[in-house]
């Protein structure tokens, strides 16, 4: 079994914001595991189905890049390891140029190992680094990352990204970025119909809805993205939970679905209250602009500095 330490402890803390004594409990129940114990405190009714805080053991930016016309846009997280060294000019510049490198050469993988051979300079480290339009002679992206590691004394790397490219007139990719650089989202908002997709409308509606996503931190579109896997794990949280209130068998099944419905609210964009008016949920909001017409949130990204979930880079 995993040594219960104090850092532990305030990691699962962090995690869930369940008390001192209840994470200390659940960890030593769930043998110093860190997502067992999660579920154990869930299954308590003592953490809720989202995190109350992300992880945040790295450094770094989280960089936006979006064309005037919003038909393509790129989220990229760039990794230091201190918050001096993320402040500094090098580095942001830095974060912005890989941003920008991303958006003009498209790769669709971050290093060359998880590339196929024949797909090698589709790797974001073995490109031709871009700067302002121009190839930079044979200068790799992973060179040019090298230098600023010589030069601010720190390992930097990029961690992940997302490139979007919008079908020309029927929608629009939007960022929003939280001040800091902390914390970024991206949003691709669509619609059938190519006049409303180019109005100020629904421009503003695509960058309410990124900071909606920034605010709320949904995990899915809607109910029917829910893994089933994700699903049969939050029942059976449920279901503990309620049996461990001593609510009678014959009841339990009803509860689980009233609980389901709440978790459903907390995770699917669509059905969580908007933040700017909780009166209305995000679908709500989508149905009452441009009456007949069908808006739909086609994907979004929500990226958190140092968040150890990071997914490898990914680009559509």
């Amino acid at each position: 079994m995993a040594e219960i330490t104090a850092q532990l402890v305030k990691t699962l803390r962090e995690r869930t914001g369940a008390g001192m004594m209840e994470c200390k409990s659940a960890l030593t129940e769930a043998k110093g595991d860190l997502s067992e114990a999660e579920i154990v405190l869930r299954k308590r009714g003592i953490a809720s189905a989202t995190k109350k805080s992300s992880r945040t053991t790295k450094q770094g930016l989280i960089e936006p890049y979006t064309q005037a016309d919003g038909q393509l846009a790129v989220l990229v997280e760039v990794n230091c390891e201190s918050d001096f060294v993320a402040r500094t000019e090098d580095f942001i510049t830095l974060a912005k140029d890989m941003a920008y490198h991303i958006a003009e050469a498209d790769p669709q993988f971050i290093k060359g190992t998880e590339a196929p051979a024949e797909h090698l300079k589709k790797a974001l480290y073995e490109q031709n680094y871009k700067s302002d339009g121009q190839l930079t002679g044979s200068l790799t992206i992973d060179q040019h990352i090298k230098t600023k590691i010589a030069k601010l004394g720190e390992n930097i790397a990029v961690t992940r990204f997302t490139r979007i490219h919008v079908v020309p007139h029927h929608g629009i990719a939007a960022v929003y970025i939280h001040p800091g650089g902390q914390l970024g989202t991206m949003v691709e908002l669509t619609s059938q119909n190519a006049a409303s997709a180019a109005t100020e409308e629904f421009r503003g509606l695509a960058h309410d809805l990124a900071m909606h996503i920034a605010a709320a931190d949904p995990q899915f579109i809607s109910r029917a993205d829910v893994d089933q896997p994700a699903l049969d794990k939050e029942r059976d949280i449920q279901r503990a939970r309620a049996l461990a209130e001593g609510k009678p068998e014959k009841v339990v099944d009803k509860m689980v679905e009233g609980r389901m419905a709440k978790y459903y609210e907390e995770v699917c964009l669509l059905e969580q209250p908007f933040v700017k008016e909780n009166t209305l949920t995000i679908e709500q909001l989508l149905k009452s602009k441009f009456k007949g017409e069908t808006i739909t949130v086609a994907r979004f990204v929500r990226y958190k500095v140092g968040d150890t979930a990071a997914e490898a880079g990914q680009s559509e």
